[in-house]
């Protein structure tokens, strides 16, 4: 059992012990902390909160709630949701925060509370680190009867996002319309049921959805890897579909199977819309450290700079803010488009690639076959109370010091023939490893050359 408690939020799986996993006590604390830390900022103020289907998603969802109302906060509750919905209905409302309750792409057992500013974007590392100060210290003070706040709900959140999806210039309706397009849907038994489906009735497209029942018993591991997506692959071939599409629980990062049933690869979500956006809007391009190159080839390709960020939506972010970038996004199928808003958006990356495939009159597999072929592998080693991350990553870096070296998000060493990229993950208890080549057996040799290296540094140490 596990909790984590990061600037990147508060995650754990249910039960247990307080303090060692995500508890009614550690929720309740974190929320009251968060909510204090923006009473400080405006003593009246307002949040916004939404779930994805989990188990245990209503039961953090009316703790977090009643915890902010005995903070003095207003709360509008979204319900079942997504990320990138509550992220703009702080915007629609106005608001001075939100919360999203979701793990993401954890198995059913975990949970998170996510925290998000006034912009409706993640809360930055230096705002982080000040409000795990503030759950640490545990000085919390709750209001008097009289000064409690109210709560509101909201269920009409889901529809506005996708009413700001339709509006823009770039997303072109007419032609999605008149293709009428056959999409298949994995829905993962969490809230892509309910935002997926009325986005494709919009356009016109019809909608067969699988995993559709929002109990939150994912019917699969709720990562959209390719491993995961053989049901989604054989229901796009049965149906004869023109796309098919995989979410994970909140819907924040998007995963597609071509026409032919073959995975089109997660990483090459990103770089598919890139290129789609690039043809009319200029402007540099963001992705992670842990994403393909294929991204930076494509931006070439239309004349604008690529830049590499740190690992984490608020870094990529950022990175985007100083790069004026026209799209950015992360290779795990996570689109940020910052003419809608600057968080991960599996709706509206679908927007733009049917918008693509429309205009071009071009299927899935043949606009795959536009980019150059790069095999990305994702490993990871179990942390152990006695592994010292930073002296293992030291010691790899020591060893290869000749090669180009990153340490701006733990390691990164760039080959001539492929990279590879180490970093303490901050949602699990693991070091993830990522290699990239242009063959799948030179992605695999380098890390299991570094494989290598690291059992032999763990051995004598």
């Amino acid at each position: 059992m596990t909790l984590i408690k990061s600037i990147s939020g508060i995650r754990g799986t249910i039960g247990g012990k307080p303090g060692e996993n995500l508890t009614p006590i550690d929720i309740v604390e974190c929320s009251a902390a968060f909510g204090q830390w923006i009473s400080s900022k405006n003593k009246n103020g307002k949040i916004v909160i939404g779930r994805d289907g989990r188990i245990s998603g209503n039961l953090v969802s009316n703790l977090v709630s009643q915890t902010l109302l005995a903070m003095g906060l207003d709360v509008i509750d979204l319900g079942l949701s997504t990320t990138p919905t509550v992220e703009m209905a702080v915007l629609f409302h106005k608001a001075d925060a939100g919360i999203v309750i979701t793990a993401s792409h954890n198995p059913k057992q975990w949970n998170a509370l996510k925290f998000l500013n006034q912009k409706g974007e993640f809360i930055s590392k230096a705002e982080g680190e000040a409000l795990l100060e503030m759950i640490n210290a545990g000085k919390l003070s709750f209001s008097p009867v009289n000064d409690l706040g109210e709560y509101t709900q909201d269920d009409s959140a889901i529809q506005e996002h996708i009413k700001s999806i339709l509006d823009l210039e770039l997303i072109d309706t007419k032609a999605i319309e008149k293709k009428q397009f056959k999409v298949v849907v994995d829905c993962v038994n969490s809230t892509g049921a309910l935002s997926m489906a009325p986005l494709l009735e919009a356009l016109n497209c019809e909608c067969i959805l699988l995993n559709a029942d929002i109990t939150g018993d994912f019917a699969h591991n709720p990562e959209p890897l390719p491993e995961h997506l053989v049901d989604l692959s054989k229901a796009v071939v049965e149906h004869k579909a023109d796309l098919g599409v995989a979410v994970d629980p909140d819907v924040d990062r998007l995963a597609l199977v071509q026409e032919d049933g073959m995975v089109f690869g997660e990483e090459y979500t990103l770089v598919a819309v890139a290129d789609y956006i690039l043809q009319y809007q200029k402007g540099s391009t963001v992705s992670n450290l842990s994403s393909s190159r294929a991204l930076r080839d494509v931006s070439e390709k239309h004349g604008v700079k690529y830049h590499a960020a740190a690992v984490g939506e608020v870094n990529v972010v950022t990175c985007m803010k100083e790069n004026k970038a026209a799209i950015g996004g992360e290779g795990n199928g996570g689109i940020i488009y910052p003419g809608l808003h600057y968080g991960r958006d599996a709706l509206v990356g679908l927007g733009f690639i049917l918008s693509y495939m429309a205009q071009s009159n071009l299927r899935a597999s043949e606009i795959r076959a536009l980019y150059p072929q790069y095999f990305i592998l994702k490993n990871k080693i179990q942390l152990t109370p006695d592994l010292d991350v930073d002296k293992l990553l030291e010691k790899l870096e020591s060893k290869y010091s000749g090669e180009d070296i990153s340490t701006v998000d733990g390691l990164k060493i760039d080959f001539e023939e492929g990279w590879i990229h180490l970093r303490k993950s901050n949602t699990e208890p693991i070091v993830r490893i990522y290699s990239e080549a242009k063959t799948k057996e030179i992605a695999q040799n380098l890390a299991n050359q570094i494989q290598n290296d690291v059992d032999e540094i763990l051995k004598n140490n």
